[in-house]
């Protein structure tokens, strides 16, 4: 379907992508990929994303093309994405190994490794700072060497804390809990998982499949359907047992060995990935094979790559939702969910909207000419019989 019926045709189509360049280059200044990256890593973050695929500078370069559209971007990149080989599956990653840079817990004040605040918007007044508007690059340099300062004075403060219980890896809140018995046992899944990038989105869908689509989907879509699901339009309200922010290490197999015989230590490492990662505990009423009501505490996951907190926490209350056998709720329907919130999709639909719709159209226009022809005959003959 096209604009064949546009005055111009081929022509208009070319002039009004030569408008939308225009647009973009209106101002006269070039934007450095590089100062986006730096200036908006949120926004580059959510690209990768939602994109499924993490490169910082194809992501910058995408949302410049873009002229800072979200949606338009990580269109870009997933296409991207699909023209790449997929040379290598990494090994598996234990967040376990999570080197944290911010890490609470809502459930427990004291909790082993403390809680590290790291950095957060949390307990920031959410004003605008208008000198921002005046700030130049010598006054950032200047920023970060007093802030640099102050930081190590603080760490210099703690830093006997740290040194006198060293911790390796921070051990998880709820691996405490499921020791002691207070979590509800799950079987264990090693099924292979399905790559929703490779393979068609079909309900219902294993947990696999839930948990990626949840993890790419639109950030703000996860967020709403997780709250509603919070707010009353589900059965999911979370105490979130731990949150941890940090880079994980991804290693693959050395090239031609054999997965069920390689060892970690022959592993190539590749990189850090920076994810944020929830575990949700979320009270259920279980019913015992003698009838008897036993209160258990479920685990809802969520993982993201970057550091949408917001988004990790909303999909690990998804996550429960969707694993719940009896559906009351659509934040408990994986259709509703998982079709929803894919921000290419819903966007490519919404879209097709502009598309011309004449022959359509002009058919529901003639079937509400014909009803309302046929009603007013009805209406006139009734009058008529009255009459008489």
């Amino acid at each position: 379907m096209g604009y064949v019926a546009v005055s111009g045709g081929e022509q208009a189509i070319a002039a009004s992508l030569e408008l939308l360049e225009r647009e973009r280059v209106a101002g006269g200044r070039a934007l450095d990929p590089e100062l986006i990256i730096e200036a908006m890593p949120h926004a580059v973050e959510q690209v990768q994303s939602e994109g499924s695929v993490w490169a910082p500078e194809v992501a910058a370069v995408a949302l410049k093309q873009a002229s800072g559209s979200i949606e338009e971007a990580v269109f870009l990149v997933r296409a991207y994405r699909s023209t790449l080989e997929r040379l290598y599956t990494s090994r598996v990653i234990d967040t376990g190994e999570m080197r944290v840079s911010r890490r609470i817990s809502a459930a427990f004040k004291d909790i082993e490794g403390g809680q590290i605040l790291g950095a957060t918007r949390d307990y920031s007044h959410r004003l605008i700072n208008f000198d921002l508007s005046e700030e130049e690059s010598a006054d950032v340099r200047a920023a970060r060497v007093a802030i640099d300062e102050r930081l190590d004075e603080v760490s210099r403060a703690f830093r006997a804390v740290a040194e006198a219980a060293p911790l390796d890896c921070v051990p998880k809140v709820c691996d405490y809990l499921r020791q002691i018995g207070m979590i509800r046992p799950r079987a264990v899944d090693d099924i292979e998982p399905i790559d929703i990038t490779k393979t068609p989105l079909s309900t219902p869908a294993p947990r696999s499949v839930i948990l990626q689509a949840l993890s790419r989907g639109l950030t703000q879509a996860v967020v709403a359907i997780g709250y509603a699901a919070i707010r009353g339009f589900g059965i999911s309200h979370p105490t979130v047992g731990e949150l941890r922010r940090g880079s994980v290490p991804v290693t693959i197999d050395a090239p031609g060995a054999d997965p069920a015989q390689a060892s970690a230590d022959d592993a190539y490492y590749l990189g850090a990935l920076p994810v944020c990662e929830v575990e949700s505990l979320i009270a259920d009423d279980e019913v015992t094979e003698t009838g008897e009501h036993v209160n258990a505490l479920d685990v809802g996951y969520g993982l993201v790559t970057g550091s949408d907190e917001s988004k990790a926490i909303a999909m690990s209350v998804l996550d429960h939702s969707l694993r719940v056998g009896d559906v009351r709720y659509p934040t408990q329907d994986q259709e509703f969910v998982l079709y929803h919130i894919d921000g290419v999709e819903a966007t490519g639909f919404i879209s097709h909207l502009k598309l011309p719709h004449y022959v359509t159209f002009q058919s529901k226009l003639d079937a509400a000419l014909r009803s309302m022809h046929h009603a007013k005959e009805q209406e006139e003959g009734g009058s008529c019989a009255a009459q008489l």
